[in-house]
């Protein structure tokens, strides 16, 4: 998963000003062009997700910026530091997803087993929000292709997974206390369920073409918890 950025919509009604559209067009603003190593860090997922890391070259990312060679090793030495930059990017993006999601539910709901089950309906709200489907897993994409990275990027891999795993388990571990669980359950293994069904559900809606597989999986997920800590 990954998270995603939206622009505010004008509201309803709102007029623009006039005056200073007509300011702008006698003395337009030269807006600054995006960072160049976002840039590459953009186009370089895009690719990697569509078609693997092993078949996307550096004189692809540097012809589609719109750069020289000197300036893609200007911010990355090889196509490891690449990797590398790419896969924590996507860990601090969907940490930053989950924080958001379930903060905001934990705000619209102080019982910690609701809050959850309203963070995921969020969080399925959202992938169904996503016009073309959810674009893929870089965590995937370098498991899938593993013998092309080193054992540091493993290793980010393999911690960002565990990350998951501990922050889903601190949470079933804080509902148990108010409701002890009605079947027995491993926390662990309960909160990988929740990143296997993500992965699984994007792999599929690719297969099939339906974007709506990814946020059906997560309800799915959320009517499971609620019966293993209420019952059905």
């Amino acid at each position: 998963m990954q998270a995603i950025q939206t622009n505010r919509a004008q509201p309803q009604g709102a007029r623009p000003d006039r005056a200073a559209g007509a300011r702008g067009a006698a003395h337009p603003v030269t807006r600054p062009r995006r960072d160049t190593r976002e840039q590459i860090l953009d186009v370089a997922e895009k690719a990697v997700l569509d078609k693997g890391f092993g078949a996307t070259s550096i004189e692809e990312l540097i012809a589609a910026v719109g750069i020289t060679k000197s300036g893609f090793f200007y911010h990355f030495r090889d196509k490891c530091a690449l990797a590398t930059a790419l896969l924590e990017r996507y860990l601090e993006r969907e940490e930053a997803l989950f924080d958001e999601l379930f903060g905001r539910a934990d705000e619209l709901h102080d019982d910690p087993l609701h809050g959850f089950l309203v963070g995921l309906k969020l969080l399925a709200e959202t992938m169904a929000d996503l016009p073309n489907g959810h674009p893929g897993c870089m965590v995937a994409a370098v498991c899938y292709q593993e013998n092309l990275f080193s054992r540091e990027i493993h290793a980010l891999n393999a911690a960002g997974v565990l990350r998951w795993r501990e922050r889903f388990r601190a949470r079933f571990e804080l509902i148990a206390e108010r409701y002890p669980p009605r079947i027995e359950v491993d926390y662990d293994e309960l909160a990988d369920m929740l990143a296997a069904l993500a992965d699984g559900g994007i792999i599929v809606s690719k297969v099939v073409r339906d974007p709506r597989v990814l946020p059906r999986q997560i309800l799915l997920y959320r009517s499971f918890v609620r019966s293993v800590f209420l019952g059905a």
